[in-house]
């Protein structure tokens, strides 16, 4: 199916709620905020939830690879999904569906019951792959990398502000309101639930699947009518090597960024003696990065395509996945909480910057089977992070020294990068896909100037 009519431009048109791409590009990182709040609100209330349900160090980390574990296999088929009813539907069925595990959570009494709904929960984590597959559809080849990037990085500040809400929150119904510790998280998780149910429907009103429709419309009036085989793509998606490549360093960077997310209150709340509001500000700040950073490692991904063509863009990727490894090293030496929170907010910046850098590659690798591959790639975010969590089962006293040794694991891994390679006949349509949005920007612009 042949897609037309992407917007060449996003920061000119970022408030035109009345175009589509706009409309998708908006709703879409809501959405996301909304379920990475929901997946990750949890986290920063561990310390209580550990007190509650008696959990050890063991069944800590079990909880923590349980949340991102199930969320592979969701990614996997995500992509594909999408390809064959098309975005609108899939995130609307996400939302609503996904909500389900969210409102398990407050009923949860005890460690089997808290396990398993924190490993259904993961089921929501797959919107990130709705979001690339959605964005990437709206936005031409110059700019998909900025879209890619800012709308999964607003989308992942949900993490960052859950770790600062929802402690605040589980204060207000303690301190104000007088209720209980076991029911005032229980509460917090409800009213997340009821968010993502009112996004599913949102999604499902007031964004369309193209820029010219949906996708069973369009495909009702497209000329070819041959079916494509679908075992047939996947297979070509499965043999490239390349989608490995991105499998894996995307497993050093958004996986480890999870894990973070997951640890990050409760490690600065028993290594430096914090509570629970201040460890939750500290990990909070850590997530609030993706304001930005996430967004500057698409928009560097997109200059350096603009620059040096598609290995302009895999070079970004490796020096900034390289980087991530280095700072994650300094991060495990210290041990001062004020040099620790600045190491953390530099390591923070360098591995949503790998994220965005990812996905301003990703739409080039199979540009026939965006949400395949970009599924394939995302599930591999959430593979590294089971791996990384189970180094992380140990008592907190031993982080710093896994740390470390993930560091050098990332600085190794950032070496595959550059094995991608792309042939010199999808540089030169990568190029001239590039070259003609330039040519529709400057006639749209010159005919603003007519008008004037």
């Amino acid at each position: 199916m042949q897609i037309e009519n992407q917007s060449p431009v996003l920061w000119r048109d970022l408030l035109k709620f009345t175009k589509p791409q706009i409309r998708v590009f908006h709703l879409s990182w809501i959405a996301f905020f909304l379920c990475f709040f929901a997946w990750f609100g949890i986290a920063p209330l561990m310390l209580v939830i550990k007190r509650e349900f008696s959990l050890t160090a063991s069944q800590v980390g079990n909880t923590v690879i349980a949340s991102v574990g199930i969320t592979v296999l969701a990614r996997f088929l995500m992509g594909w999904v999408c390809d064959q009813i098309g975005p609108r539907l899939t995130y609307s069925w996400l939302l609503v569906l996904g909500s389900i595990p969210v409102f398990g959570i407050a009923l949860s009494n005890g460690y089997v019951s808290f396990l398993i709904f924190r490993l259904l929960i993961g089921a929501i984590g797959a919107s990130f792959v709705i979001t690339q597959y959605h964005t990437t559809i709206m936005f031409a080849p110059n700019i998909v990398g900025t879209a890619n990037a800012t709308s999964a990085g607003w989308g992942n500040l949900g993490g960052g502000v859950a770790n600062m809400v929802m402690p605040l929150a589980f204060g207000v119904l303690t301190g104000a309101c007088g209720l209980s510790e076991s029911l005032s998280w229980r509460l917090v998780m409800v009213i997340a639930g009821v968010f993502c149910v009112i996004a599913g429907i949102a999604y499902y009103f007031l964004t369309q699947d193209a820029p010219d429709g949906n996708f069973t419309e369009l495909r009702r009036f497209e000329v070819d009518k041959k079916s494509v085989d679908g075992a047939q793509v996947l297979r070509k998606v499965v043999s490239d090597p390349r989608v490995w490549v991105l499998f894996l360093i995307y497993g050093c960077c958004f996986g480890v960024e999870l894990t973070m997310i997951n640890i990050g209150a409760l490690y600065f709340g028993e290594t430096f003696n914090l509570s629970l509001s201040q460890a939750g500000l500290i990990a909070g700040s850590y997530g609030l990065l993706n304001l930005f950073a996430r967004t500057t490692g698409g928009m560097l991904g997109d200059r350096c395509g603009l620059r040096w063509g598609l290995r302009g863009r895999v070079m970004w990727l490796f020096s900034a996945l390289f980087l991530e490894g280095i700072a994650l090293m300094c991060f495990s030496q210290m041990r001062i909480v004020g040099f620790a929170l600045g190491a953390l907010l530099c390591f923070g910046l360098f591995v949503q910057m790998a994220n965005g850098a990812t996905f301003a590659v990703v739409p080039f690798i199979k540009t026939k089977s965006v949400g395949t591959v970009a599924g394939i790639v995302g599930a591999g975010g959430n593979a590294g992070a089971v791996i990384v969590g189970f180094m992380f089962k140990q008592e907190v006293t031993q982080w710093p020294q896994i740390f470390l040794l993930l560091g050098l694991c990332v600085i190794a891994c950032s070496v595959f990068a550059l094995a991608i390679r792309f042939s010199p006949e999808a540089e030169r349509e990568a190029m001239k896909s590039i070259t003609k949005t330039k040519s529709n920007i400057s006639i749209s612009q010159g005919s603003l100037g007519l008008v004037k």
